[in-house]
């Protein structure tokens, strides 16, 4: 539990702390009780001009997903500006190397969403090949659904199929326990392979080239972070590699994936359907994805993979930690580093 009472920071004031989101009730009221803190009431998204006034001012930012904290916005930071405490996992939207540059720490909050986002996964595998959705759409119209007969809304057994997860770090681990509870057969490719006690809990199977291992699985699991290193990692060439009777789900980061090469191998039939939680443009969605969507050949969630209740009040608690031990002088316990490749 954080403690009460406010924070004094080392110049003898209560840090400035702007928030570009509205955050749970619960969250900003804690951090007016300890900060002098900006709320955005309206949660409207700030623009690139109201980010720079907030780095201008602020001792604190805290910006979330939705906010591309770039290093020109970063430039024009005031040297009171100590710390970017990005409420969420990723920061591919935060330039972290500008950052650090500038002596300005990030942070994020990691370890609190792994069970809620492993258990949205999990659902998006089995929704698809069982077609979920599309058959909840169907009872959603009065005239849909003509009666059960044998051949109606046939879908694909997930027990036994093999599933390869593309990034093997806490949240594919989670998945991973949660799908072979299922009865699938697990597969990974990641940089390093995981602990080998690890691997025979779950009986795992690792691959060391992500070519061969998409040539071989039913469903593929999107679970890495967005770097350089993995923008477009399923390609077009890589997407050509999937079977016919193979599903993609990710609920990662839209740019993981070429969308384009996605939805042209959806419409041709060349794999058996998606499921997606994030996408390369959003909120944007592309009109073709709609169409694919009331065929029934894609599940769409609007990046909700870890939006639950107590996922997002542990959210606030950590960066409320960070913010507290950066101004009591000490090195905060989720500061993010540049990352060096």
């Amino acid at each position: 539990m954080i403690n009460r009472g406010e924070l004094i920071s080392m110049t003898g004031k209560r840090p400035h702390v702007v928030v570009t989101r509205k955050l749970p009730d619960g969250v900003e009221t804690r951090m007016r009780e300890l900060f002098n803190t900006d709320l955005n009431v309206d949660d409207i998204p700030l623009t690139q001009p109201q980010l720079v006034a907030a780095v201008k001012q602020a001792d604190v930012l805290v910006p979330t997903v939705s906010d591309k904290i770039d290093s020109a916005v970063i430039a024009q930071a005031g040297d009171q500006l100590k710390l970017i405490a990005n409420f969420g996992n990723g920061t591919d939207n935060i330039d972290i190397a500008a950052a650090t540059e500038k002596g300005i720490t990030v942070t994020n909050t990691p370890r609190v969403l792994t069970d809620d986002t492993a258990d949205m996964i999990l659902a998006m595998i089995l929704a698809v090949p069982r077609r979920l959705v599309e058959g909840a759409q169907i009872m959603a119209n009065p005239d849909g659904w003509p009666g059960w007969s044998p051949n109606w809304m046939l879908g694909r057994r997930v027990t036994g199929k093999r599933l390869g997860i593309i990034g093997m770090g806490r949240i594919g681990s989670a998945v991973a326990r949660r799908a072979k509870a299922f009865g699938l057969a697990i597969h990974y490719h990641n940089p390093r392979r995981v602990h080998p006690d690890l691997e025979e809990e779950l009986e795992a199977t690792h691959w060391d080239s992500l070519d061969q291992m998409l040539a071989r699985m039913d469903i593929i699991s999107v679970n890495c972070p967005f770097t350089p290193a993995t923008f477009h990692l399923l390609s077009e060439r890589r997407i050509k590699l999937l079977r016919p009777e193979a599903y993609v789900v990710n609920a990662a980061r839209g740019e993981i994936i070429n969308e384009k090469a996605l939805i042209d191998a959806l419409d041709a039939g060349a794999i058996s359907g998606a499921a997606l939680d994030v996408f390369e443009k959003e909120p944007a969605v592309s009109p073709r994805m709609r169409q694919l969507s009331e065929q029934g050949k894609l599940v769409m969630l609007p990046h909700m993979g870890s939006a639950t209740v107590e996922g997002r009040m542990e959210m606030g608690d950590k960066v409320i930690i960070n913010i507290r031990t950066v101004f009591d002088g000490h090195r905060p316990p989720d500061r993010v580093l540049p990352n060096k490749d």
